[in-house]
């Protein structure tokens, strides 16, 4: 079990799946300094962030809570039917931002 953020374990997920760090930002709602912070493993993911996570990186909460470094992985709780919206609508705009990305280097070539 990690005791650690494993920065390279989650940069490596992001590139696997075409996304960038700023996404991971977006649908949890971190600023860049607490991006940053996560990263560095001087700030502390939530339990509602490992969930969100989760989806995002399509791996389990309990994989999300280890690479996290946290002790005590957080047990699968559904959420409730505002966090599903809550997560959804972050998941879209990420997406949606992702796509706009793609489409501006698309144009740019």
């Amino acid at each position: 079990m990690a005791l650690f953020f494993d920065a390279g374990w989650f940069s490596k997920r992001l590139t696997a799946l075409n996304l960038q760090k700023d996404d991971m930002a977006r649908v949890t709602g971190w600023t860049p300094e607490e991006l940053a912070l996560v990263f560095k493993d001087q700030k502390e993911v939530s339990a509602r962030e490992v969930e969100v996570l989760s989806a995002l990186l399509h791996a389990s909460p309990g994989e999300i809570a280890n690479r996290c470094g946290i002790s005590t992985p957080v047990a699968a709780q559904p959420l409730s039917a505002a966090a599903q919206i809550d997560h959804l609508q972050k998941r879209v705009a990420a997406l949606e931002a992702h796509i706009a990305s793609l489409e501006a280097a698309l144009r740019s070539r």
